[in-house]
């Protein structure tokens, strides 16, 4: 969430790039969540009406998490792995069992979504709305006792 990063549009040419900002002595990083990309802002591709709100993911691989976890009858915690953190920030009404055919029918539809990219085949729901993540995440500070350490 801190590492520059640089976008690129094959088809127009478009380049954008992003540092994290400073605070003080620190980097403030991207702050993932909602439905726009936490570093350019810009509408997510994976993007579906699902249960009367939105439902999206930042890619396949994301989708197969949620989709595990939306499929599973028993929810334990434990166990490891980069997406721990993402269990516990899911909606309620992604947890709720009511909805869980109606989730992972609109996971399906994200997933099919992933291997298109013309415009016309964009979800009506992926458009910018304003919702973005809040502006600014965590703090970094480089340096310090433990940088320097062997």
């Amino acid at each position: 969430m801190f590492q520059p990063r640089r976008l690129a549009c094959g088809r127009c040419g478009a380049v954008a790039k992003w540092q994290a900002g400073m605070r003080g002595t620190g980097l403030v990083g991207a702050r993932p969540g909602g439905t726009e990309d936490p570093f350019f802002h810009r509408p997510l591709w994976l993007q579906t009406r699902c249960t009367g709100r939105v439902l999206w993911a930042y890619n396949e691989e994301h989708v197969d998490h949620l989709s595990a976890y939306i499929r599973a009858t028993l929810r334990e915690r434990g166990g490891s792995g980069s997406t721990l953190a993402m269990v516990p920030r899911l909606p309620r009404w992604m947890k709720a069992s009511r909805n869980r055919s109606e989730i992972l029918t609109g996971l399906e539809r994200l997933r099919g979504l992933a291997g298109r990219s013309e415009p016309a085949d964009r979800s009506d729901a992926a458009h910018e709305r304003g919702d973005r993540a809040r502006s600014s995440g965590a703090l970094y500070f480089r340096g310090g006792p433990y940088e320097d350490a062997p």
